[in-house]
């Protein structure tokens, strides 16, 4: 027998191992770096992103550690002569070493990730999205990562982990329902950050809830709208998500009002309709670029009816327009002597000598 029970071939087999123990961590960065930067450009593509440059630093690590742990498992697997006794626990040692370097790997680079998508929303879009949603969705995915990491390890040394999962199943159902509107409103507040049917600053109108003003704040639960008279309306998300939603900032703030004015039968509609154009070009604040519409809409009981149609810079300035408008209008009708009617009730009394009852008849006539 040789040194320590070993002959001449076995500690030849130790010494290979252990040079190949030394040589692939000093060559294995510079390996890694290589490979694993060409290998996130072509998933990340050859775009004007920095993603790549957030997922190398988080990845480089745990895999160059990885290649470490593959290379000893070999080098100690390959020595066939050591006692059997080690080889259960060799295995679950690197079964360990590998999930921890894989569940380190997954949780820096989705870290990394979100730390790049975090910084691209506050540059691109509106950065409360990245104050907010982003880092819930970071949370609830790294928690789910930890969670099925926790499990895999459990079951490797056979400890019955159902009774542990439906525990968890259980308490996060009883969570759930505990907690129903609030994660409604969460997961709608989510939504409407990344589907953006407004802005903050946008006047909208939630039709269902006959409310409307401008948006001051959208938060995860609620969003927040300011009225003309200055009252603060606070609408919970799920609601928002159900409603009809009119944004009259989208696509632009201009903004086209209408209003309806009837006008004396036996007038003459194109002198009428030419009165009413001009009446509200000549107003300040009508857009002369966009058209100003009289159409003879019907016929009404007492009136020809008209619908005004214009355009406006925006729709801020809507209240005072129809102030503006009315008035230029009526003057407008005024000095041209074309009558605006309204209805009249004539009452007639006729009382007969043979009868003392009095018949009163009621007649509707407008002028």
């Amino acid at each position: 027998m040789g040194f320590l029970g070993l002959n001449s071939t076995q500690w030849v087999e130790i010494g290979i191992s252990a040079i190949v123990l030394v040589v692939v961590p000093t060559i294995g960065r510079k390996i890694v770096t290589t490979w694993l930067t060409r290998f996130i450009q072509t998933i990340v593509g050859r775009t004007e992103t920095k993603l790549d440059d957030a997922l190398l630093p988080a990845a480089r690590t745990p895999i160059y550690w990885i290649m470490i742990a593959a290379t000893a498992n070999w080098a100690i697997a390959r020595l066939v002569f050591l006692p059997l006794a080690l080889l259960p626990f060799w295995r679950q040692f690197f079964f360990v070493t590998y999930l921890t370097l894989t569940v380190t790997l997954i949780w820096r680079s989705v870290a990394a990730y979100f730390v790049w998508y975090t910084q691209h929303l506050t540059e691109t879009t509106d950065p409360r999205l990245a104050t907010q949603a982003v880092p819930l969705l970071r949370r609830i995915i790294l928690a789910i990562i930890g969670g099925i990491a926790i499990i895999i390890l459990l079951g490797r040394f056979d400890v019955d982990v159902s009774a542990l999962v439906a525990t968890m199943g259980i308490g996060t159902l009883a969570i759930a329902l505990a907690a129903q509107a609030a994660l409604s409103d969460t997961i709608s507040g989510i939504l409407i950050m990344i589907d953006r049917p407004f802005w903050i600053g946008d006047r909208i109108e939630i039709t269902d809830l006959d409310t409307w003003g401008n948006v001051i704040d959208i938060g995860l639960r609620s969003t927040r709208i300011q009225t003309l008279d200055n009252r603060t309306v606070i609408i919970p998300n799920s609601v928002i998500e159900k409603s009809l939603v009119v944004n009259h900032s989208f696509p632009d703030t201009h903004y086209r009002i209408q209003m309806e004015v009837g006008i004396a039968y036996g007038s003459d509609l194109e002198f009428a309709r030419k009165t009413l154009t001009d009446a509200i070009r000549s107003v300040e604040g009508v857009l002369d670029n966009r058209p100003v519409d009289a159409l003879f809409l019907n016929f009404g009981d007492s009136a020809l009816i008209f619908r005004l149609r214009w355009w406006i810079e925006s729709y801020i300035e809507t209240r005072p327009m129809f102030d503006r408008v009315n008035t230029s209008v009526y003057n407008a009708l005024r000095s041209a002597n074309i009558l605006i009617p309204f209805p009249q009730r004539e009452v007639r009394i006729i009382q007969e000598s043979v009868s003392p009852t009095t018949d009163v008849h009621i007649e509707d006539r407008s002028e």
